[in-house]
């Protein structure tokens, strides 16, 4: 019997210009995506945090919720205040599945007049929009944007670079968002991304999308920045990616996400509950004796590069969690790594062991984010 046959890789719609560019393209979420480009992941890393960088951030899902009672059926999947977002604003939600897991975590930004703009992340974006469709579909239409590019733009000098195209668009905050037209090409920009940096995520229309990456590009604030360095920039940041730190079986509280839950959906909350899981996630977050592991952040005090899944041991030897993200942080220019351990084993300076090629590598428990966010908040 021959192999089962694998579906042949997405591509992004600046995929030519990638190539052109020279990256080095990979499968990821099902797309050919540029890792890196020549001058490699640590330049590009670098270059993010001292100028400005641009992504193709094309395979993440963007869709509108549209329709009067969109707000409060969107709320119905997530543990997050989305009635109350103002106009123009964005917030950070987590869709969750009966048990409390955690499908997806999202960016959504209410547009106004009944319709609210959502990006998903890449590889659940079908089975995100599937899910949301069945859950609310009868009580506010759900528009999947194909045709539509994503790009971000991230570094501390990306609104000199933008401002520059794109004048008014220095006076966004972080989370707050707008239409701009950006050399020609009509785009919806907010103040936001996922490195830590100041920056904007951009959604244009794909038939725009090399038009815009070029008029970027241009500017000499900005190169072309690689997966592999959006990676490293966001762990820096202490920020999870879906499907390593967070995934179907973790639910918010495990993964030291209660910031996200505003008191309006806590317990006592005017709307409390209501979300799938509410039960398990309220009495974790009203009781988190009952955890069983939850998400911390680690810094190695060896030059030891320590990444996934390394197993985590106590001074005992018995193995007490493992890491779900880590590798050697440019900035810093030692091991960090987000973990799950027991619940003995979070207190911040707690020392435990990562095995590295059945070595013990020391790391402490760390406060996050381990180099500090500089999102632009006026």
């Amino acid at each position: 019997m021959s192999a089962p046959a694998t579906a042949p890789l997405l591509s992004t719609p600046l995929n030519a210009l990638h190539l052109e560019l020279g990256a080095r393209m990979v499968p990821f979420a099902g797309y050919s995506m540029p890792v890196q480009y020549p001058a490699g992941l640590m330049a590009e890393h670098l270059h993010t945090r001292q100028a400005a960088g641009l992504f193709d951030v094309s395979h993440m899902g963007q869709l509108h919720l549209v329709g009067r009672d969109a707000a409060a059926a969107f709320e119905t999947l997530m543990p997050v205040d989305v009635i109350d977002l103002p106009v123009g604003k964005q917030r950070y939600g987590l869709l969750l599945n009966d048990e409390g897991g955690i499908i997806d975590d999202l960016m959504f930004f209410n547009k106004g007049n009944g319709e609210i703009f959502v990006i998903v992340n890449g590889a659940c974006k079908v089975g995100d929009i599937a899910h949301i469709q069945e859950r609310i579909g009868m009580r506010c239409q759900v528009v999947p944007m194909p045709d539509h590019a994503l790009l971000a733009l991230q570094g501390p000098q990306a609104v000199t670079a933008l401002a520059r195209l794109a004048p008014g668009v220095e006076q966004l905050v972080f989370m707050t968002g707008g239409d701009f037209t950006i050399a020609d090409c009509a785009c919806f920009v907010t103040r936001s991304g996922y490195t830590g940096e100041d920056g904007f995520e951009i959604s244009v229309p794909a038939t725009q999308a090399e038009t815009l990456a070029r008029a970027l590009l241009a500017q000499p604030e900005v190169k072309p920045i690689g997966l592999g360095a959006r990676n490293s920039l966001r762990l820096e940041a202490g920020l999870c990616l879906y499907g390593n730190d967070i995934d179907t079986t973790t639910t918010p509280v495990e993964a030291a996400l209660n910031w996200a839950i505003q008191k309006v959906r806590r317990t006592g909350g005017t709307r409390a509950g209501g979300f799938p899981g509410a039960d398990k996630v309220l009495a974790q977050l009203d009781n988190p004796t009952i955890l069983t592991r939850k998400r911390v952040a680690l810094v190695a005090t060896e030059r030891v590069p320590v990444r996934e899944p390394a197993v985590l041991e106590n001074m005992d030897g018995q193995h007490i969690g493992q890491v779900s993200s880590g590798l050697l942080s440019p900035t810093l220019n030692q091991p960090i790594a987000i973990a799950y351990v027991g619940p003995d084993y979070t207190a911040p300076g707690t020392e435990l062991f990562a095995m590295v090629r059945g070595k013990p590598v020391p790391m402490k428990v760390s406060a996050t984010p381990f180099v500090p966010t500089r999102y632009y908040r006026g």
